[in-house]
């Protein structure tokens, strides 16, 4: 790979742009690009002034956040499709080459905004009782966020939330358990505007205090070359062995996504690099397209910078970060283990080579290049792990980044570098903030109706239906009514995660399925930790689950492969993550903080988990340590299922499988023409 090792950064942000939708900005003349990155550089510049000397008052600092992220939004997402790709000349109705109605969006969503701190200290002598003037701003900012959120992430979003308006404004005529009393629109406008439980609520609070500074500070790390150290070193590592360059993917994903929480980012940073490679020795463009994705979807699930779910998890739970990030740990290694499987068993089956000495960049010469890069990242894991807040952890990172920058020989940067930097987080940024302030109305309508408690309530008693139905025909009753009920309860709460995660970022799927299927999870004894890990691992999913997998549509665009079926191979290389979930909520001692932990319960579900995914890997890759028949995957994929439960005797019974058909192997290879047809069958 040492001929492709250099990122060409217009051909990542260009690749960037393609594929992900909140990142797909329209051009700008001169005067409209000035304003825009004037305002830019200046939300960034007031994320990182306050991360470091203090926050201020919470409703403030939300609506200042606000202001700018909708303000932003209309200059620089376009109303169309047409617009996202045309520029237009200045005139009258087109002030800068935009049209006007665009400017008086941006202007009012800044006015309707900031309206609730400048009012908020009168607010409590109209709890509940909101003048006309309130009515009609907070209408104005219903207005002009779901138009913000459709230009920057589509329809999907928008239209749940006015659904659920028109739920929580109609209530009475809604059929059986979900009838309410309903609500006026002025009551509605009030919860939803006026108190802390709509748009001004926790997940807008989050993105302003946490997730904005973590997404400056993966900008900022890759442009001082700690990008670039990951996928150099990542390539060193495990370049040389079988099938190298899909490891190098695998590798290079995992310590990218360590910095960066996006899975189109790091798909389209090093996929640049690893796909031709992988396309190079032998693999099929469908499969280096997968192979990509599925590892960078790892990302938001990989310490300690991970997606914006994890921030939000802290104010949900009342926990430290350093709690949220322990417990991802192991979940995240088993991802990364389970796709590095299947890459594996892909080149032996394929009899796919290494990288060559010569094609191997050198350990040595990459630390003495980049070493200094690695150094924000352990003063922000320092930082966090001392029990500081995490806004400050990022505000030194930050600081860390632009000084070794500025002063590092090796790889120098200049303050014009680092105003682009800021200007390119808060673009970054700009989706999730208007995302997170439109989940808010969601969180408002579930808590104004209480709608959440009657649909745990159906789905459980559902699940519990089917359970007695399915229960007399398992044999041996080797699980009961109730573990089944709770067995069924997941599949269904990761089933409507992923179809829900196909047109929504995972944020918003994460806030939207906690608000409603927290309680449901609850209602079953499971741990909060638990049921939000589980919520948050099947919204990631989601990113490479097709219809809509964008990052295997971002890899697809880049290997030049059926888009469709890389969506489906990427799934697949994904399956540990869907397993995991399942072993962690029967066996929380995975998540390494959860009560009631102990080592040999740990043991037993790590030791479990690595034995099953390796033998799904091998299931879906039809090889082990050679060509596998139809009958033994099938047995090896009921092995693996056996082995991520917590019980001894299944693991074993598992375990015995495996073991019995390795040894089939070892004595019994198939010959090499009824090799070919086993494995594809």
């Amino acid at each position: 790979m040492q001929e492709e090792k250099e990122l060409d950064p217009a051909h990542v942000k260009e690749l960037e742009e393609r594929f992900d939708p909140e990142v797909r900005f329209r051009p700008l003349r001169p005067a409209a690009g000035m304003v825009a990155a004037t305002l830019l550089f200046a939300l960034s510049l007031f994320h990182y002034y306050t991360a470091g000397f203090g926050l201020l008052r919470e409703v403030n600092h939300r609506g200042v956040h606000l202001a700018f992220v909708l303000s932003l939004i209309f200059i620089v997402f376009s109303a169309t499709k047409k617009g996202q790709e045309t520029l237009y000349p200045s005139s009258l109705w087109r002030p800068a080459g935009l049209p006007l109605y665009d400017w008086l969006f941006a202007l009012a969503a800044a006015v309707a905004a900031l309206y609730v701190p400048f009012i908020f200290d009168d607010l409590a002598f109209r709890v509940g009782n909101p003048l006309p003037i309130d009515v009609a701003m907070g209408t104005i900012m219903i207005l002009v966020l779901l138009e913000a959120t459709r230009r920057s992430m589509g329809w999907p979003l928008p239209v749940i939330a006015i659904i659920l308006m028109a739920y929580a404004v109609y209530g009475r005529q809604a059929p059986g358990v979900l009838v309410h009393p309903g609500s006026d629109w002025k009551t509605l406008v009030n919860h939803l505007y006026l108190t802390s439980q709509g748009i001004y609520g926790l997940p807008v609070g989050v993105v302003a205090t946490y997730v904005f500074h973590f997404v400056l500070f993966g900008v900022l790390a890759t442009r001082i070359g700690l990008g670039r150290l990951f996928i150099d070193f990542a390539s060193a590592f495990a370049g040389r062995f079988s099938g190298g360059p899909a490891k190098v993917s695998v590798f290079s994903s995992a310590l990218l996504g360590s910095i960066s929480g996006s899975s189109i980012a790091n798909t389209v940073t090093t996929g640049a690099l690893t796909i031709p490679a992988m396309i190079r020795i032998g693999y099929p463009r469908h499969f280096a397209a997968a192979v990509e994705a599925a590892s960078s979807t790892g990302g938001q699930i990989t310490p300690p910078v991970m997606g914006a779910a994890a921030f939000l998890m802290i104010e949900f739970l009342g926990v430290p970060y350093t709690t949220i990030i322990t417990a991802a740990i192991v979940p995240a290694s088993m991802h990364f283990f389970g796709v590095l499987c299947q890459v594996h068993f892909e080149a032996k089956r394929l009899g796919l080579r290494g990288l060559t000495r010569e094609e191997l960049p050198r350990v040595g010469a990459i630390l003495k290049r980049d070493w200094p890069t690695l150094l924000p990242l352990f003063i922000l894991i320092g930082i966090l792990m001392e029990g500081y807040t995490p806004y400050l952890a990022a505000f030194w990172g930050i600081t860390a980044c632009i000084v070794i920058g500025l002063v590092n020989p090796l790889n120098r940067i200049t303050v014009k570098d680092v105003v682009e930097a800021f200007v390119l987080g808060a673009k970054y940024a700009l989706a999730v903030g208007a995302a997170a302030a439109t989940v808010g109305i969601i969180i408002g309508v579930v808590t104004l109706t209480g709608v959440s408690f009657k649909i745990a309530y159906m789905v459980t008693s559902t699940a519990g239906q089917w359970a007695e139905l399915i229960d007399p025909y398992i044999p041996f009753s080797i699980m009961e009514v109730s573990t089944l009920t709770l067995l069924i309860t997941l599949i269904l709460t990761a089933i409507v995660c992923i179809v829900m995660g196909c047109g929504i970022p995972t944020t918003a799927t994460y806030l939207i399925m906690v608000s409603v299927a927290a309680p449901v999870l609850g209602l079953l004894g499971i741990a909060p930790l638990v049921a939000h890990f589980f919520v948050f691992y099947y919204g990631v999913l989601a990113d490479i689950t097709p219809p809509v997998a964008l990052a295997a549509y971002a890899g697809a665009g880049i290997a030049n492969a059926n888009p469709f079926k890389a969506g489906n191979t990427a799934f697949r290389l994904g399956m540990g993550k869907a397993l995991v979930p399942f072993v962690f909520v029967f066996s929380p001692s995975l998540l390494l903080v959860t009560d009631g932990f102990t080592w040999s319960a740990f043991a037993l579900a790590f030791t479990g988990t690595v034995i099953g995914i390796l033998a799904l890997s091998a299931a879906f890759g039809g090889w082990l340590f050679g060509a596998l028949y139809l009958v033994e995957r099938w047995v090896l994929a009921l092995a693996a299922i056996l082995m991520v439960a917590p019980e001894f005797t299944s693991t074993a019974i598992g375990l015995a499988i495996l073991l019995l058909v390795a040894l089939r192997q070892a004595f019994f290879a198939i010959p090499p023409r009824a090799a070919e047809a086993a494995s594809s069958g």
